[in-house]
């Protein structure tokens, strides 16, 4: 059976923090070519349709956590907080494997970001799952504990941002439809990346729960991976929409 070695928590941990970092310095300038940031003149080769990518992508999030804990004899997920904070993890992957990819309409998806995509989501789901179900201690009165209640409020929130802002961008296309439209309704009033800002509250809200340094160092990299991204979206309709409402924030409502 496996044990807790905190240290392995700490250099996975600090490694994210480290890649992070990397994802930021690596697309704050240029996005990462993939979806409406594509090269126009790119062949469509080594893609696979956007559905299947994001089932593949998001999966291993899902079954490592539930390896691990298939793994651990007995089952340790005590108190009620640390069983609530995996099934939130479990609860995220869940939607984006098992019922996003269904409804997605997006382009296909290049290979070798569908590679990175998934060595990611094995190594996260590997640190968070290994920490939440072999590692954290969390008192009895945990669910009851302020950072766990507000935590819990900010990721259920940011996880209705999410789902929500995904809908509204399914909305603007036919099936078939491949064009880019303007976003409408929802937090796509004031911010041209309301999806993605829902994912980023949804994580620092994750990492508030848990107090944990692994779940900090996911919620630090996701505002790495995706702020960028919101960035350059908002960019990319103000210079393709002559009409795109110049109030419009990146990611956050009346700053950026």
């Amino acid at each position: 059976s496996m044990q807790c070695f905190p240290g392995l928590v700490l250099a996975l941990s600090s490694l994210l923090g480290a890649l992070a970092l990397l994802q930021l310095s690596l697309y704050l300038r240029v996005p990462s070519r993939y979806g409406k940031h594509e090269e126009r003149l790119c062949r469509p080769r080594g893609r696979l349709p956007a559905r299947c990518a994001w089932f593949l992508q998001e999966l291993p999030s899902f079954l490592v956590p539930a390896l691990l804990l298939a793994l651990r004899s007995p089952p340790r997920l005590e108190p009620l907080g640390c069983r609530l904070l995996c099934c939130l993890f479990c609860w995220h992957y869940f939607y984006r494997t098992f019922i996003y990819p269904f409804f997605t309409r997006g382009r296909p998806f290049p290979l070798q970001l569908l590679f990175f995509g998934m060595l990611f989501c094995i190594y996260n789901g590997f640190l968070q799952g290994y920490y939440l179900i072999y590692c954290a201690e969390y008192p009895n009165d945990w669910c009851t504990d302020i950072r766990f209640t507000s935590g819990l409020l900010l990721f259920l929130l940011g996880m209705g941002i999410n789902i929500h802002s995904d809908l509204l961008l399914r909305q603007l296309r036919k099936p078939g439809e491949v064009t880019y439209k303007i976003p409408q309704g929802g937090l796509f009033t004031y911010i041209s990346g309301a999806n993605y800002f829902g994912e980023i509250v949804e994580w620092f809200g994750f990492a508030i729960a848990t107090w944990s340094l692994p779940a900090f160092a996911f919620a630090f990299f996701t505002l790495c991976c995706i702020g960028p991204r919101a960035y350059h979206h908002h960019r990319y309709y103000l210079k393709t929409f002559t009409d795109y409402p110049k109030s419009r924030k990146a990611l956050i409502p009346f700053v950026f």
